[in-house]
């Protein structure tokens, strides 16, 4: 089993990526299962949203403690919140910043992990030119799917695709691919 925590701020669309992932896994004939976790509701605030991925029917519900996947798209919760905490030593992150991990204090982090997973993209930049706004849920999607393999490409676009019907789709489809496509070229630099 796979298992994905997601951490941002609401309004940044962090459910919403929850429920993308496993619409993708879906998508690709596998069980998944997405549920957030709030504490106060309301744009700003700190939430955060889990999800797993498995050949086998999931049974469990509880929070995702040990992540294999963690994902930030509010850079500025990594001062005040312990996002890595848990989280598998073989596993990912993927953080939603145009720094490098250097310029976030996150260099000895980087360093203990694998070569190639870890990873900042400017999400929000991403968004912002294809779709007029910072929300980078789906942005983040595609560049998970180029960073772990979890799922394929083809499977964020239809998930996007079912989720956000037409011109909207279209926009977050376009963004997604353009990170898929920029973190597919940092790691193959990275193994160059």
């Amino acid at each position: 089993m796979v298992e994905i925590r997601i951490h941002g701020r609401g309004g940044q669309g962090v459910v919403t990526a929850s429920d993308l992932v496993a619409m993708a896994a879906f998508a690709e004939g596998r069980h998944a299962q997405a549920f957030p976790s709030f504490g106060s509701e309301r744009t700003g605030a700190p939430v955060v949203a889990y999800c797993r991925v498995r050949e086998e029917e999931i049974r469990t519900r509880e929070p995702v403690l040990e992540p294999d996947l963690l994902i930030v798209q509010d850079p500025t919760l990594l001062g005040i919140i312990d996002v890595f905490s848990g989280l598998n030593p073989q596993g990912y992150v993927l953080i939603n910043s145009s720094k490098r991990s250097a310029e976030l204090g996150l260099t000895e982090r980087q360093e203990s992990m694998p070569k190639g997973h870890f990873m900042t993209i400017p999400a929000a930049d991403i968004a912002r030119k294809h779709t007029g706004r910072t929300v980078p849920n789906a942005v983040l999607l595609g560049a998970a799917a180029a960073l772990t393999g979890l799922y394929k490409m083809e499977s964020v676009t239809h998930a996007i695709m079912e989720r956000f019907p037409g011109k909207v789709g279209e926009m977050n489809v376009a963004a997604a691919q353009e990170a898929y496509e920029l973190v597919n070229s940092k790691r193959e630099a990275l193994h160059a």
